[in-house]
């Protein structure tokens, strides 16, 4: 078996910086945790806040600390910092090679999709709250088995604002099994999977999102391994300006 983990992401359209970070860790005990935020509003002021929250998760996280502990840390940590005053939406993905699971935390209005075979679908969207701005904030915690197939999708809310200007919205459930059933057997699952979901959201918003975009998917797909660890990444570059 193998651990893909894929992400796609864009910022507002005629924003200087995304406010949405998204970081990964390895975990002590074996397996990865990655954090994906996102800050209050967008541009610069709503990177300052996703990045001291993922800061601060994967801080946590590498010391050990539990997910639900490293979330209601966080929340603790942002309200005393900004006096309550300002929030962010928190998802940690771990894969957890102790209990050998696959671990979902949510403080997000935005659901969680787990998808372990065609038509097979698993909603995440109980209410929670985001981090930073309520005294006391809790949650929600999914733990499922490690599979071949099992496969969890997180999107910030740019997917769910996509298509707003034309009385339109993404089924996004309905997307996810199609590109599930269109990739899963082809031996890269995430990335495709991540890539075609926000292109369908930029679609929607006729390539100018109404908020920023990220898309974090892993999956567990079967097949060989020589036992090395990759990681790969792609960044685009403004043009460079000319003294």
């Amino acid at each position: 078996m193998q651990i893909q983990i894929a992400v796609a992401k864009i910022e507002k359209y005629a924003s200087s910086e995304s406010g949405d970070t998204l970081e990964m860790v390895e975990r002590p005990g074996g397996g990865l945790s990655v954090v994906l935020v996102d800050g209050q509003r967008s541009g610069k002021s709503a990177k300052a806040i996703s990045n001291l929250v993922a800061g601060k998760a994967i801080a946590l996280l590498s010391e050990g600390v539990r997910d639900g502990a490293v979330a209601r840390a966080v929340h603790d940590y942002l309200y005393m910092q900004r006096n309550g005053k300002v929030s962010a939406t928190l998802n940690i993905v771990s894969v957890d090679m102790v209990t050998k699971t696959l671990v979902l935390s949510r403080n997000s209005h935005c659901p969680a999709i787990v998808q372990t075979a065609p038509g097979v679908q698993i909603i995440l969207d109980e209410l929670t709250t985001p981090l930073g701005v309520q005294r006391i904030t809790r949650p929600q915690i999914s733990e499922f088995p490690i599979q071949i197939g099992i496969t969890a999708v997180i999107f910030t809310d740019g997917v769910l604002t996509a298509g707003q200007r034309r009385g339109t919205a993404l089924d996004v459930a309905q997307r996810v099994d199609e590109l599930y059933c269109e990739y899963e057997h082809s031996g890269q699952l995430a990335q495709p999977l991540a890539d075609s979901l926000l292109a369908a959201a930029l679609g929607l918003d006729e390539g100018r999102p109404l908020d920023d975009i990220s898309v974090l998917v892993l999956s567990v797909v079967s097949g060989d391994s020589d036992g090395v660890r990759r990681l790969q990444a792609s960044l685009p570059i403004p043009p460079l300006l000319r003294p």
